[in-house]
């Protein structure tokens, strides 16, 4: 029952929240709500507000929409009285600012998320290492079991004759560090590591470009790179807490940083450098919903600003039927002057259903084979 609920809060946050970001644009640039939904399928309850929007909560929780009025859809009669407040009526911008408001509210939800944490306080892993696996990058550039990684700074993808000069940035913890780390494997960028002994003594050691090993769907990177943190008792763990201003700057890079490595990583499944079998569904979901809730607030609030960056990267996917397939007919609009013909849009929407079921099949397959499979 509580993975159960969990699941359904997680939904239940993030789509309205991602709804919402249209529904507010909708409004600010004067465009009529008609229907604001979460959910899908049978009404569970319905909502007439003055405003003439209906809000809806629907017996299918596994997504949701905001109808606006709009002469596109043929089903709608609209008045000349009422032309003012559709969709189609509204300039370029306007329109993209109202399809692009839902990624958007989603990454803005993730900084909430990841500030509240930073804010109160939460207990870091050290970036303590390990002793590096044998033949890994880390292992050939003598770094040994127990040294504290301290400092970082980027070296971006020149050649090894960079020199080592300016100030490192501070490494809060082995979180902070893991995803510095997948920015730089994914983004094949060289950098270099402050590092100090556990007597005390500190030195650097620069991993080029060059050096560091490809995303491949049967490779951990990780391993080949041969940085992994220590096993350390909680009682040993560093608090993390920070200023409002503070919280929400570390919270805004830690989503950015988070972004970027997703979105390779997503390219990836499309160029075979990642693995299909990485994609989950709602099984996956579920799973970590529930398991994270159960550990504390603290790590659901991350695993909801985690999925919250997914679901806004997801929809700017350049596929009909989502934001960016909308977003991807703007730019055609931008550039040839002229709309893209609505029959034509039909016809696309068919193809990005087709897409979409056949990602929602591979990723339900991909959980079937995690869960139940002996």
């Amino acid at each position: 029952m509580i993975t159960l609920a969990a699941f359904l809060l997680t939904l239940g946050v993030l789509v309205s929240f991602h709804e919402f970001g249209h529904f507010l644009a909708a409004r600010c640039c004067g465009v009529r709500v008609l229907r604001f939904a979460i959910g899908f399928g049978k009404p569970l309850y319905t909502y007439h507000a003055k405003n003439k929007t209906e809000w809806v909560l629907a017996s299918i929780p596994l997504g949701g929409y905001v109808k606006l009025l709009d002469g596109r859809d043929r089903q709608q009669s609209i008045s000349p009285e009422e032309e003012h407040q559709a969709f189609d009526k509204k300039p370029l911008w306007q329109r993209s600012l109202i399809v692009a408001a839902g990624p958007i509210a989603n990454f803005l939800l993730a900084v909430v998320f990841f500030g509240l944490i930073y804010l109160t306080g939460a207990p870091q892993l050290p970036a303590v290492l390990q002793n590096p696996p044998e033949n890994s990058v880390a292992a050939n550039l003598g770094v040994a079991e127990g040294d504290r990684v301290i400092g970082w700074q980027d070296l971006g993808s020149q050649a090894d004759t960079v020199p080592l000069f300016g100030d490192f940035e501070p490494v809060a913890s082995w979180n902070a560090l893991r995803w510095s780390l997948m920015d730089a494997i994914t983004g094949e960028d060289g950098f270099a590591l402050e590092l100090q002994s556990p007597a005390g003594g500190r030195y650097i050691k620069a991993f080029y470009a060059k050096d560091l090993p490809k995303i491949s769907p049967d490779k951990d990177p990780m391993m080949s790179l041969g940085l992994l943190p220590v096993a350390t008792p909680l009682e040993k763990w560093q608090e993390l807490k920070l200023g409002p201003i503070d919280a929400v700057v570390f919270a805004s890079q830690r989503v950015w940083v988070i972004t970027k490595v997703s979105t390779r990583l997503m390219i990836g499944l499309f160029t075979g450098n990642t693995s299909l079998k990485q994609l989950g569904g709602p099984l996956s979901i579920a799973d970590m919903a529930g398991k994270t809730v159960q550990v504390g607030w603290q790590p659901f609030l991350a695993f909801l600003a985690l999925m919250s960056i997914s679901i806004g990267l997801l929809n700017l996917l350049p596929f009909p039927m989502l934001d960016g397939g909308q977003l991807l007919y703007d730019a055609w609009e931008l550039v040839a002057g002229k709309r893209i013909s609505t029959s034509m849009q039909e016809q696309l929407q068919k193809l990005g259903f087709i897409l979409l079921i056949s990602m929602s099949l591979l990723a339900l397959f991909n959980d079937l084979q995690r869960y139940i499979s002996p």
